[in-house]
């Protein structure tokens, strides 16, 4: 059992139960993509990031194969990330716009973020026998966010779907019937036991390139659920 946030990052990254996955990575790890061939690959599952005590929580789908998958880090190195964290920056929950590498200087302020599946899967789409392998990550890691966490964003209706079960096990009520994900949505979560504090739980587009390339999802409509997400997490219970 995971005691700390670094004690399951470190055990994360050493995962090896998605056979399908772990063969996927690290064939990826091993060709490259011709623009990155001079690059050591990261090629493991990717931890979450960010501080233990956050207050808010990006859920997003899994590592991209030449991104999280590259550079050991959630949304580092691809343009999905490019755009989630000019949007965090913007909305005051990173200290830089740009995420290049793990060691680029980048640090989330206040926010974590993490993932239903932690290893880079084919065709950005995990089988539901390997979210539902990877799950006891995100139960583990809500568990111990639990005492600070406030709000949480999910990224797209894998992550919703993979996180609303979780969310139940770890302590808050989930409404019936159960809240259909969308762009915009907010819920509120009330805790089952006193040791919970109630959760907003917040929907937004998939931060993909097929979503912002098309305009589907904007800076700015990602900048909104942001802002709103850190008011609600900066805000204490009542």
């Amino acid at each position: 059992m995971c005691r700390t946030v670094s004690e399951l990052d470190a055990a994360v990254s050493e995962c090896r139960a998605c056979p399908r996955l772990v063969a996927w990575r690290e064939e990826v790890a091993r060709t490259k993509r011709a623009a990155f061939r001079d690059e050591t690959y990261w090629g493991r599952p990717v931890p979450g990031f960010g501080p233990a005590d956050a207050r808010l929580l990006i859920v997003g789908l899994a590592p991209a194969a030449h991104g999280g998958n590259r550079t050991g880090r959630m949304f580092t190195g691809d343009r999905s990330g490019d755009v989630l964290y000019a949007a965090m920056y913007a909305a005051g929950l990173a200290n830089q716009p740009t995420a290049v590498h793990r060691d680029d200087g980048l640090r989330l302020l206040g926010a974590r973020v993490t993932a239903p599946v932690h290893c880079a899967p084919p065709d950005n789409k995990p089988l539901p026998e390997e979210r539902d392998r990877c799950r006891h990550w995100l139960d583990t890691e809500l568990a111990l966010l639990a005492p600070t966490l406030r709000a949480i964003v999910v990224l797209g209706g894998f992550g919703w779907q993979a996180l609303l079960p979780v969310l139940d096990t770890a302590g808050w009520t989930i409404p019936r019937p159960r809240p259909k994900f969308a762009h915009g949505a907010r819920i509120t979560l009330s805790p089952k036991d006193s040791d919970r504090n109630p959760i907003e739980l917040f929907g937004c587009y998939h931060v993909s390139q097929q979503n912002t390339f098309t305009g589907r999802l904007t800076p700015a409509m990602l900048e909104t659920v942001l802002r709103q997400a850190k008011s609600a997490a900066d805000s204490d219970p009542a």
